[in-house]
């Protein structure tokens, strides 16, 4: 059987890379390998594995070959310089704060009498990341280079939509002699991916709810924790107070940008009924200045849908909104140039939630546009989905956007802004719903989660034998 893997470009469609599917014995050999370098890495300390990452990452973000390749990936050079340009960052903040995570606490006194109790904490020793097509580099280190810092070997299965960019990755990490024994990426399918499981301890993995199911099932059948963040319909609520130019600028911008391939992405939006054909006339006029970053991909502002079934989805909603009474005012179709998949923002209106783009997740640059009567009907409407990873909320009033966002079945949202889960990883929040399972990904938890702890209890005194247990003593 032919174990060759074709791989398309999004920008032109053609097949030209090949991955190899890696068979049993080399994936025996490579978690067996990780696994033996693991406690040498965890015995580093935080530190020297804070210097040892921080270098790899300064490295990573100057390497024209990796952004290339990740450029190909994704047909797409500005985000993917954002992509790469980000890892010294990360590894930065997670260098500052893995010392202070990682500290022994201490000994304190139990509630029990003469008991005392210490922490340990212990690494997983082999940790696997199965990370998406949409942002391959950065949902790949988002929960790789914790993993690292905690004391973990780390093995990164990249989606087979865009394994390039994992070559001269491999390149890169080979260059550090000490993180090249814990930290490899494997490029493979679906396959692959449930083979990785079956090696190793734990599991980050991002994706779509339905593969999510699958890895959820296979962990809990070897009994190890999954971290799933799986996929989104964010709502943004648009309040009668918000100055409709900056609604327009945000939603806009949350809507597309990255063609509306990112999970955060806005999905639905509400707003006022006496505002709304003036917010749409607006957003349409925006939409429309936006243009393609085709022939050259050093213009423009939306690259080509990364994964050609994607484009199928997108039309499916489109078909379903139009055949049950919306109207599309503006894009709405998919494009051909070069090649590739390309849509242009789509703002929809006359939309319900019998609809499937007003459901289920599109992934694409649509702006589908509902009025509200009042907030409380606002409310509901957003929060009518199987869907809860973010919102966001606009507004004059800060105090009225609070108030609103708490009622919010989602775990962020964002207040006068939209999408900032992307930049705000200091802020730990879960996922509702669909939209995932197991300790975030944010805030501290990003790092705490790859740790189990264990309980040192500590008898002082005198210690109790059987004769406590005589029956004779009770009830007499």
């Amino acid at each position: 059987m032919d174990e060759r893997i074709p791989v398309r470009n999004p920008r032109n469609g053609e097949i030209d890379y090949h991955i190899e599917r890696p068979q049993p014995p080399v994936l025996d050999a490579l978690s067996a390998g990780l696994r033996a370098a693991q406690p040498a890495w965890a015995a580093l300390g935080p530190e020297r594995r804070g210097e040892i990452v921080g270098a790899f990452a300064a490295s990573a973000a100057g390497a024209p070959a990796l952004l290339e390749a990740l450029a190909t990936d994704t047909g797409r050079r500005l985000i993917s310089q954002v992509e790469v340009q980000s890892l010294p960052g990360m590894a930065a903040r997670w260098a500052a704060a893995a010392p202070r995570l990682l500290a022994d606490a201490g000994e304190r006194a139990s509630l029990t009498p003469g008991v005392w109790i210490r922490d340990q904490l212990l690494p997983y020793p082999l940790v696997g990341v199965i990370s998406p097509w949409n942002f391959p580099l950065l949902l790949s280190m988002i929960d790789a280079l914790p993993a690292l810092m905690a004391g973990c070997a780390v093995l990164v299965k990249p989606s087979e939509v865009t394994p390039r960019f994992a070559e001269p990755l491999n390149a890169l990490i080979g260059e550090f002699p000490e993180l090249s024994g814990v930290f490899r990426f494997l490029p493979g399918d679906g396959r692959t991916g449930a083979a990785v499981i079956e090696r190793v301890d734990a599991l980050a993995f991002t994706g779509s709810v339905r593969t999510g199911r699958l890895v959820a099932r296979a962990c809990a059948e070897r009994f190890i924790p999954a971290f799933l963040e799986l996929g989104g319909k964010d709502p943004c609520i648009v309040l009668p107070s918000a100055d409709l130019d900056t609604a327009v600028k945000i939603v806009l911008r949350a809507s597309v940008q990255a063609t509306g391939q990112a999970c955060q992405s806005l999905e639905r939006i509400y707003v006022p009924a006496e505002r709304h054909d003036e917010f749409v006339r607006r957003l349409v006029q925006a939409a429309d200045a936006l243009e393609f970053n085709y022939p050259d991909i050093g213009r423009g502002h939306l690259g080509p849908l990364i994964f050609a079934r994607q484009a199928e989805i997108i039309s499916a909603h489109l078909e379903d909104a139009v055949a049950k009474g919306a109207r599309v005012l503006t894009g709405g179709q998919i494009e051909t140039h070069g090649g590739g998949c390309w849509i242009r923002p789509t703002v929809v209106v006359d939309v319900n939630h019998d609809m499937l783009l007003m459901r289920e997740e599109t992934f694409g640059p649509v702006i589908p546009v509902m009025a509200y009567r009042d907030i409380d009907e606002a409310v509901a409407l957003a929060n009518d989905s199987d869907y809860g990873l973010s919102a966001a909320v606009i507004g004059a009033d800060e105090a009225e956007c609070l108030a609103l966002a708490r009622r919010l079945d989602a775990g962020a949202v964002s207040i006068n802004d939209a999408g900032l889960t992307t930049e705000v990883h200091d802020a730990t929040h879960d996922a509702f719903g669909y939209s995932g399972m197991g300790a975030s990904r944010m805030g501290d938890s990003g790092l705490m989660r790859y740790l189990r702890r264990k309980a040192l209890m500590i008898r002082r005194g005198e210690v109790r034998g059987m004769e406590s247990r005589d029956e004779r003593l009770a009830g007499g």
